[in-house]
């Protein structure tokens, strides 16, 4: 008796420099309070992150959407990113510009933090991963509260400065020197950070 087939990897390949970029919170149909205070920071990264992610692409740093479940358990990220493309306007711009491919993954999270709820932990391990780049918004909410979540589990992080918005640039700014001051979180100008290309046997 032939042994039972093996159910396919949650990764199947390691991260190239041990790295993955981490995309927070861009997919999005921008229907909640106050996104219209959002969605200037979030237009301008837009461009940043892509570039940053065709990087990544050539490097072999794999890309991970978290984005918000929006309080909908039976929801699904093909489903979200379809949503925000079939809005039009903003949404569908932004999404346009950042919208996932077939190689990248995805987490759905209840709360602020990509960490909370999901299984990003796991899908890191499996990637081998220990340096991760956080782009997204909001760089006061959601993005800090993921870095803080990744230094406590003994990851490095590095937050590209042009690669994350909030509602304002004063508050942006105060949020990137507590990264650095505080947390000692490498900012890096995303077209300076140093990704390793992966290596072929």
């Amino acid at each position: 008796m032939s042994p039972p087939p093996q159910p396919d990897p949650i990764a199947p390949e390691t991260a190239a420099g041990a790295t993955a970029l981490l995309i927070v919170d861009m997919i999005s149909c921008w229907d909640f309070p106050d996104a219209d205070k959002l969605l200037a920071g979030a237009r301008r990264v837009a461009p940043v992150i892509a570039q940053l992610k065709a990087r990544c692409k050539r490097a072999g740093v794999p890309a991970i959407y978290a984005n918000d479940n929006r309080g909908r358990w039976r929801s699904d990220f093909p489903a979200l990113v379809g949503a925000s493309l079939a809005g039009g306007g903003p949404a569908a711009a932004i999404t346009g510009v950042v919208e996932p491919s077939r190689e990248d993954y995805f987490v759905l999270k209840p709360s602020q933090s990509a960490f909370y709820g999901t299984p990003l932990e796991l899908l890191l391990r499996h990637l081998e991963v220990k340096r991760i780049v956080v782009t997204g918004v909001a760089s006061d909410q959601c993005v800090l509260s993921t870095v803080l979540d990744a230094r406590m589990r003994s990851l490095a992080v590095v937050v590209p400065r042009d690669g994350v918005a909030t509602q304002s640039t004063p508050r942006n700014r105060a949020v990137l020197r507590q990264l650095e001051e505080v947390h000692q979180v490498a900012t890096t100008p995303s077209a300076r950070v140093r990704l390793a290309q992966r290596t072929t046997s």
